[in-house]
């Protein structure tokens, strides 16, 4: 039997000990277990020149954490009947079927094998933001691959693949789907954004940097295709996920949410929470299956996919550089999100042990 109190208790002493030794400025962690909360703690700053306290609803830009957003958008629909996962692109956005990429599926795109991971080198912030000049350029790209024959991290431009098929075939962006068939059920709408109202703001936490800017730089050095799916003009740093502009638009492979909102979606595809079931268990299992594996074309090395979540050991999800995590364990009935505006990386990123922590308690 798990012994809440005492976990809740851990959580509160490891949470509050990473804002009082200078480790992180603000933190938010939630747990769901059997589609009940079980950790709701936050502790620290959301922006540490102004003195505003972090709250357990505001909000924070969290990388690609939002991945799973938009893959929880997408399956939604599919449950609902209103989209397919083997449509072909080109059927509902023909100027996508051209040079080799006539073939190309929504599943393909879901598991980062439809081959356009690339972004032109001299890309900014400010091209993230034009949907339509993006969508351009993924249209007019040849494939690296057959699509569908291997994968690669597609860290940008999984969001407008997925979104413009989206909005072809049902007529709805993935923020109104996330926001009336996603975040408005489960009662989180100020909470799980893909593109955040400008009234909702000033709300937000304000990222600074730990050693994400140092770690992006490593990671150009180490990883075989990384300046090409993430080329420097719009690497995940602070000045990216404060740039007031990224957090209007709809990017798709990125998303701004509290912790609890993050957790609570999760618990909504592996149960039942107040009421609302997202998903069934058989297009949860579907959506959940090993779909690619062998080493991934952009980093050099395995990061197994399902359709549009990250497969680790026994639990899926997403995580976003700079420390955000959103994994949901459906044998057990647990699903762990943590959400920081100090962004760091490898040993001082500190939320893949408070995952460890939850999940060691719960057998």
């Amino acid at each position: 039997m798990i012994k809440r109190d005492e976990l809740r208790q851990q959580v509160r002493t490891t949470v509050s000990g990473l804002i009082a030794d200078g480790i992180e400025a603000g933190v938010q962690v939630c747990a769901y277990l059997g589609g009940e909360v079980l950790i709701d703690e936050v502790a620290g700053l959301a922006d540490r020149q102004t003195g505003r306290p972090l709250t357990a609803d505001t909000p924070i830009f969290s990388f690609s954490t939002g991945k799973a957003l938009t893959a929880t958008a997408v399956h939604v629909l599919a449950e609902r009947g209103q989209i397919d996962y083997d449509l072909r692109i080109a059927d509902v956005w023909p100027e996508y079927g051209r040079h080799g990429k006539e073939g190309t599926t929504l599943r393909h795109a879901l598991t980062h094998s439809a081959g356009v991971p690339a972004l032109p080198a001299d890309i900014t912030r400010a091209d993230l933001t034009d949907w339509a000049g993006m969508c351009a350029l993924l249209a007019d790209a040849t494939p690296l691959w057959t699509p569908g024959t291997a994968y690669g991290y597609h860290a940008w431009t999984f969001g407008y693949l997925i979104g413009e098929t989206v909005r072809r075939a049902t007529g709805r962006t993935l923020t109104q789907v996330l926001a009336d068939d996603v975040a408005g059920p489960l009662g989180v709408a100020g909470e799980l954004f893909l593109a955040v109202p400008d009234a909702d703001l000033p709300r937000l936490a304000t990222l600074e940097d730990r050693n994400l800017a140092a770690a992006m730089a490593a990671a150009s050095q180490f990883m075989v295709n990384f300046d090409r799916i993430a080329p420097p003009g719009v690497r995940p740093d602070r000045a990216l996920g404060n740039d007031p502009g990224v957090l209007r638009a709809e990017i798709g492979a990125v998303g701004t949410m509290t912790a609890r909102a993050a957790a609570k979606m999760l618990a909504a595809l592996i149960g039942e929470v107040d009421g609302v079931r997202l998903i069934s268990p058989e297009r949860l299992r579907e959506a959940t299956t090993l779909a690619m594996t062998g080493d991934d074309w952009a980093v050099g090395f395995p990061a197994p996919r399902g359709l549009g979540y990250q497969l680790q050991e026994d639990f899926f999800g997403a995580s976003g550089n700079g420390g955000s995590i959103a994994y949901a364990f459906p044998e057990i009935g647990l699903t762990v999100a943590a959400t920081k505006n100090l962004l760091s990386a490898g040993a001082e990123d500190p939320m893949e042990d408070l995952r460890k922590l939850i999940r060691g308690a719960v057998s």
